[in-house]
């Protein structure tokens, strides 16, 4: 699943269709296509893992869910979820979710949560996570409401960057570390955008993936772990469970 990085990626990258007008779209999206022709691209943004498409009277938001992939003024074989033509260009959505959002994208989406946003607040966070004393680190690093923004891949790094083991429950956690936990949590997101911006993201794993530990030179311990059953990788000897 793309994270949040990439979808900043994805912003720059079709930041020229900004200020154009869809001249027809079309695909498989459950969506009412007729409303988006003669519409203006009034801004791209993001919010965490979403891609939101601003027109004058609705915006289009884009998940790229676990497989999708995109296409800028080119196209695949295959039917997309969204296709956007315009007169000298194009841009497709493939296995992806496409929905409405109808009305002010300020009442719909709270920036402050968004990792990689100037607007991100991290005392917010911080409040957010007491507020869920039993909640586990590796499901509350990935709740959008807290961490928008933060995949299974920034939630690995971050986790064993700071010594933290992944069942550590947010209650458990000293003020310092708690304090650690959000810094790095939008700390490690910009030096994936970095990375990823220099084809060289998956050289700086350390344990996303891995099977040794660099710290330990022991076996990573890796499991679905949480309400998320996503898979983490750990080291059970340098990263502290704290309940």
């Amino acid at each position: 699943m793309p994270e949040g990085p990439s979808l900043v990626l994805l912003k720059e990258e079709t930041a020229a269709f900004a200020g154009k007008t869809i001249i027809h779209a079309h695909g498989l999206a459950k969506i009412d296509m007729t409303r988006l022709a003669g519409q203006r691209i009034l801004a791209l943004r993001t919010w965490g893992k979403h891609f939101l498409i601003q027109l004058p009277e609705l915006t289009v938001r884009v998940h790229l869910l676990l497989f999708g992939t995109y296409r800028i003024n080119a196209h695949k074989e295959t039917r997309p979820s969204l296709g956007l033509e315009f007169e000298d260009g194009e841009l497709n959505f493939y296995t992806s979710s496409v929905r409405i959002v109808e009305g002010l994208l300020d009442d719909q989406y709270d920036w402050s949560a968004d990792v990689l946003s100037e607007l991100w607040n991290p005392a917010a966070a911080r409040r957010k996570l007491r507020d869920h004393p039993d909640m586990l680190v590796c499901d509350a690093l990935l709740d959008q409401n807290i961490f928008s923004g933060v995949g299974n891949i920034i939630k690995n790094e971050v986790l064993f960057r700071i010594r933290l083991h992944p069942l550590s429950t947010t209650g458990g956690l000293s003020d310092r570390k708690l304090r650690e936990l959000v810094e790095q949590a939008r700390e490690y997101s910009f030096d994936f955008l970095k990375w990823k911006r220099a084809y060289e993201l998956k050289k700086h794993w350390l344990a996303h993936t891995r099977h040794t530990c660099p710290r330990c030179n022991i076996p990573f311990s890796k499991g679905l772990l949480g309400k998320t059953q996503r898979r983490s990788y750990w080291c059970e000897r340098c990263q502290k469970k704290y309940l």
